[in-house]
């Protein structure tokens, strides 16, 4: 490998994906019964931000609420004519975050009116859950 190449794979500033040869998730797509709700309550839990705000063709508002690197769109259901055919998310389980600080991340939940619950330390980190409003469940790990 050469220098330039060792240099550019170094770059933290570069994507994961350009640093590393391994995947990562770049993006969920979730249907919220109130996108904006559910973006206030990921900004002030996971400390992320609205990356970007469009109409979708069918005139429905999409959100895309993360970080530098990955994000969570977020669209309010379809039209009932079409909510079926789109109805992917059931065999949704969890979306799994990871913090630093798992004590504050709780708190910010708890700040958002939500319950966590299924705290547990294992190998190798600790971990609870909650769920949004829409029944999602959120896993929430700390390796700190």
């Amino acid at each position: 490998m050469s220098p330039l190449h060792q240099l550019l794979l170094a770059d933290r500033r570069l994507p994961p994906a350009a640093r590393s040869s391994e995947a990562r998730v770049e993006h969920i797509n979730l249907t919220a019964s109130d996108p904006e709700r559910t973006s206030a309550m990921l900004q002030a839990v996971f400390g992320w931000r609205e990356r970007w705000r469009g109409l979708e063709p069918d005139g429905r508002i999409g959100l895309h609420v993360g970080g530098e690197h990955s994000y969570v769109a977020l669209y309010p259901p379809r039209p009932p004519a079409k909510a079926e055919v789109w109805a992917k998310s059931r065999p949704l389980n969890h979306l799994g975050v990871e913090v630093r600080d798992l004590a504050a991340a709780e708190n910010r939940v708890k700040a958002q009116g939500l319950k966590p619950y299924a705290h547990a330390d294992y190998e190798p980190g600790q971990r609870f859950y909650f769920e949004d409003w829409d029944g999602i469940e959120y896993e929430v790990v700390s390796y700190a």
